[in-house]
């Protein structure tokens, strides 16, 4: 069974930083890409990083470029995200994915940002 549970959200004021951890589990986590989503509240949910299997690949959207870092440890079957300049539109629940299990999604982790 594949699963994922993200952790580390939480409330910050405006320019603060966090970082985001997922731990992965029910399949080969080495093997896939990974991915960060976010939905803030009557929005659609949006991609806002990827890393590939290896690490060596990443892309962000245009939002949270030069802010946002994905990284992954395949040891540990985690990655992350680290965010720093945190602005208020950043506010969502936030996500880790494998678009190669596209039915799994975890709870997800709250990430408020406000002064």
């Amino acid at each position: 069974q594949v699963q994922h549970v993200e952790s580390g959200g939480g409330l910050v004021q405006p320019g603060g930083s966090l970082r985001l951890s997922c731990a992965a589990s029910g399949f080969t986590f080495r093997a896939f890409t990974m991915r960060w989503y976010r939905q803030a509240p009557g929005k659609e949910r949006e991609l806002v990083a990827s890393i590939a299997s290896t690490g060596d690949t990443t892309t962000y959207a245009d939002s949270v470029k030069g802010r946002f870092t994905i990284s992954r440890d395949n040891a540990k079957n985690s990655v992350y995200l680290e965010m720093i300049s945190l602005k208020p539109e950043d506010t969502a629940v936030y996500y880790c994915y494998a678009p190669s299990f596209p039915r799994y999604w975890g709870q997800g982790t709250q990430v408020t940002v406000s002064s």
